[in-house]
């Protein structure tokens, strides 16, 4: 987009009979938001004209056909969705499932056109939006394939406090253990650095892995995937320069708030991740998909069909996927600009042992790695055998240097 124009933010509708408009209503009654973007929402109007009048909501709308006809300093509606589709508050229908669909498919052809810069998912029911044309677990699967490229996505669920990433997402816990392998787990933390210094702008993130097993296995007692494959994996992406500790037992780890002193996290599963996430931060929760050309976020919850239609669903999640967004599309522009058109190397770099970093903090010996008997002389006096040394300290103070203003 040229640079004197605002980012374009395309919103699709989500499940109709959910919260999804109500919160997107909600965030765009404050005309302050219109300074920072130009937000296109993909729906109905008439379905839009349904929930403002149930839930007394007065946001202006200006209905569009295509992307092209936004205008900047409105809240631009396109509309995508069947007009006749009937609003059932806390419902599930394939009716909603379908109106979602709609939406969401044609923000993937809109992206491919270069119509907008963003994109902020309200929430899906991802049993009502299964069809031919849409058989995945959810939003990530469906943008990955649509727009990745080639690329896998990663899933990251985020707040200002705490960063989560997941090695495997929507699969049933039967099926957990046997996804989990050394290289999943070094595709994931590669993607999730990447991000970290591309999207946030840390120029040198520590990653926390957490253990698969009660205890991180208990040294094989609770199972052995620590020291057969979380364990290789870590001192794998140490190798390659990237700052990955653990693995840690997920019970203690964020009970301690040992979570601060990272700049991201690890999860294994869907659960091990997002229960203690969304303890911590439910309200302003931001599940973001990283690892794609596209920059996609939505609001951490669900469609609430619960408190569907009563006006009593929260805003600030969906506030601060939009602002979210659109940071990260501003570090992604200021992180690519310097490494366009690069000259020609006419020399090598000399880099330290295993292509580290020069920066790169040391890490501390294994948790799972026993030194083996019969050490040569040279051990430091007082450290009894096979004790690990001690865990370099400090939060991480790099941080991303745009903050949205609401």
């Amino acid at each position: 987009m040229e640079q004197e124009k605002k980012i374009r933010v395309a919103i699709t509708q989500g499940d109709t009979n959910g919260v999804g408009y109500e919160v997107i209503l909600k965030v765009f009654q404050e005309p302050a938001i219109l300074e920072l973007c130009t937000p296109i929402i993909y729906g109905s109007s008439k379905i839009a004209a349904y929930h403002k009048k149930a839930l007394n909501l007065e946001t202006n709308l200006h209905i569009i056909h295509t992307a092209e006809e936004a205008t900047d300093g409105r809240v631009n509606l396109l509309e995508c969705t069947d007009a006749d589709t009937k609003v059932d508050f806390g419902q599930p229908s394939d009716e909603a499932g379908h109106a979602a669909l709609c939406a969401l498919d044609r923000a993937m052809t809109d992206y491919r056109g270069s119509l907008y810069d963003v994109l902020v998912t309200a929430p899906i029911n991802k049993a009502t939006i299964q069809s031919p044309d849409f058989k995945f677990p959810g939003h990530t699967e469906y943008i990955e394939t649509c727009l990745g490229e080639g690329r896998k996505a990663l899933m990251i669920l985020m707040n200002e406090r705490l960063r989560v990433a997941l090695v495997t997402t929507h699969l049933p816990v039967k099926d957990i253990a046997g996804a989990i392998s050394k290289e999943a787990i070094i595709e994931k933390a590669t993607i999730f650095h990447q991000a970290l210094r591309r999207d946030f702008r840390i120029s040198c993130p520590r990653i926390a892995v957490l253990a698969l097993n009660p205890h991180a296995g208990d040294d094989g007692l609770l199972g052995n995937e620590e020291k057969d494959i979380i364990l290789p994996a870590i001192e794998q992406l140490a190798e390659s320069g990237i700052q990955a500790f653990g693995p840690y037992a997920a019970d203690g780890f964020f009970g301690s708030g040992n979570f601060n002193y990272f700049d991201g996290v690890l999860a294994m599963y869907h659960d091990q991740g997002l229960a203690p996430f969304k303890t911590i931060a439910l309200d302003d929760g931001v599940n973001y998909t990283a690892g794609l050309p596209i920059v996609r976020t939505s609001p951490d919850h669900g469609t609430a069909y619960d408190i569907a239609g009563q006006g009593k669903a929260d805003e600030n999640s969906l506030r601060q996927a939009i602002y979210t967004a659109i940071d990260i599309w501003r570090n992604r522009q200021v992180y690519d600009e310097p490494l366009q058109n690069p000259l020609p190397k006419l020399f090598h770099e000399k880099r330290e042992d295993g292509n580290r970093a020069r920066f790169a903090q040391p890490r501390p010996k294994d948790m799972f790695k026993k030194e083996k008997p019969g050490r040569p002389e040279g051990r430091p006096e007082g450290r009894p055998e096979g004790k690990p040394e001690g865990r370099p300290g400090g939060r991480a103070e790099d941080k991303a240097e745009t903050e949205a203003k609401s």
